[in-house]
């Protein structure tokens, strides 16, 4: 996101709140997921001047540079603080700066990332919007208010809105929002054309750059969305959002490797880059690099906490390592934030079928699975591996009875044998041998595809 004429307008050098607050993941083909640029590089005011930035009119440079020495020390304080995930300090830094410079936008705008962090959208809307009314032209603003209303189901809303106000006044930064309104509403021709129009105007515009090259990379076209965002590089080889986008279109062309090292310099610039964590974690857990994809998405969620694409990769990882309560607690969280979400209940069935916690008894755990499984088809869940994963729920479960009833007749035959001879010691029952190793249901074959 870039705050076109922030730098010119506050002395706030580089200072920038890396954070994703959105967390509105595309469809996912099958359980695990990865986010797009349109799942939103929420990355806070850049208030660095751009390179070749295009509208001859330069703004006023603020004639009190030298008097923000205090709020920028503030706002710097502030940003740190935010970034460590101390929110409710944070949010009370950022009030208490803004009581006294009203005027500082970027300062609005990360008030709003922190509060959307919260969960409180109401007062993130808010604080956008006074940053657009303080700067029209703020980027990142724009950015996460079109963001948070589409996640909140208003989109169309905001789509006339910002039709209305481009009757009246051209603005290359609110094109530039409605074109991501469109992409976020899947009207992808519009899109392009709104985003099209930006670039017209301003034709180093990267936000729209990343616009189109979304649309391109959703229609399958690759190639063309990666020359774009060649060019975006060119014109800003610092912007994380180009770099996660690169990262989807190397995946789109098969460049695993590529797409490895796109993710890894998106969060190096942009260390709580929720969306290029999830992507880089959901690779390394279909590598079968748990351990590092928890890093990854444990760092996701932390930036992004109702990020549900990530709570649900996260829980796999967790899978992977073996640990059944956590990966337990992510997909339940899942569950949570997307009550219709089906993926979820494949892979609770397969937590089930494959872990084996302590204090879970075997019976229950494999209806279970077949229950997930069960919710799963109900809910229109098309995996290949469904039917068989039911014949093997329903083996385990028919094993585990015939033990069960084989001891309880040992047991009955046994306790008849004691009464006869009350003097004889009584065996213990042999505990039951290890369960049979069930096929299919190995984390190799459960590998979550894309």
């Amino acid at each position: 996101g870039h705050a076109m004429n922030a730098g010119r307008k506050f002395a706030l050098t580089g200072l920038v709140l890396w954070v994703s607050a959105c967390a509105s993941g595309p469809e996912t083909r099958k359980n695990s997921k990865l986010t797009g640029p349109e799942a939103g590089p929420v990355t806070a005011v850049s208030t660095s001047p751009k390179p070749d930035d295009t509208k001859p009119q330069a703004k006023e440079p603020a004639p009190v540079a030298k008097s923000l020495a205090g709020p920028e020390k503030d706002f710097t304080r502030a940003v740190e603080i935010a970034r460590r995930g101390e929110l409710t300090i944070a949010e009370t830094a950022l009030k208490t700066l803004l009581e006294k410079s009203p005027k500082l936008g970027p300062a609005w705008t990360n008030l709003g990332i922190v509060q959307e962090r919260q969960g409180r959208f109401p007062d993130a809307e808010r604080s956008y919007r006074q940053a657009l009314a303080l700067d029209p032209d703020q980027e990142a603003a724009w950015d996460c208010l079109v963001r948070l209303v589409a996640r909140t189901g208003r989109a169309a809303s905001l789509e006339a809105e910002l039709r209305e106000a481009l009757t009246k006044q051209d603005s290359v930064a609110r094109r530039t929002a409605l074109a991501l309104n469109l992409l976020l509403q899947k009207k992808h021709p519009a899109a392009v054309a709104e985003a099209r129009r930006a670039l017209q105007v301003s034709e180093q515009h990267v936000p729209a750059m990343q616009v189109l090259a979304q649309v391109y990379a959703r229609e399958g076209k690759y190639e063309l969305a990666s020359m774009v965002l060649g060019n975006a590089l060119a014109i800003d080889a610092q912007d994380a959002a180009t770099l996660n986008a690169l990262g989807l279109v190397h995946l789109g062309l098969k460049e695993r490797p590529l797409a490895l090292e796109r993710f890894r310099q998106a969060i190096a610039l942009k260390p709580d880059f929720a969306e290029a964590r999830n992507n880089l974690g959901t690779l390394l857990n279909e590598g079968e690099d748990y351990a590092g994809a928890r890093v990854e998405l444990e760092a996701s969620v932390k930036a992004a906490p109702d990020f549900a694409a990530a709570h649900l990769n996260l829980g796999n990882a967790y899978r992977g390592e073996g640990d059944f309560p956590r990966a337990l607690a992510e997909y339940e969280r899942v569950l949570q934030l997307q009550p219709d979400a089906k993926d979820v209940y494949f892979n609770l069935a397969l937590l089930h079928l494959d872990l084996e916690p302590a204090g879970l008894d075997t019976l229950k755990r494999l209806q279970k699975a077949t229950s997930f499984l069960e919710q799963y088809k109900s809910k229109g869940g098309t995996d290949e591996r469904t039917a068989q994963y039911l014949k093997d729920a329903q083996k385990s479960i028919d094993r585990e009875t015939r033990r069960r009833e084989r001891e309880r007749k040992e047991g009955l035959k046994k306790a008849a044998e004691a009464a006869k001879a009350p003097e004889a010691n009584p065996t213990p029952a042999s505990p039951p041998g290890p369960p049979a190793t069930r096929p299919g249901a190995s984390g190799k074959v459960s590998k979550d595809v894309r």
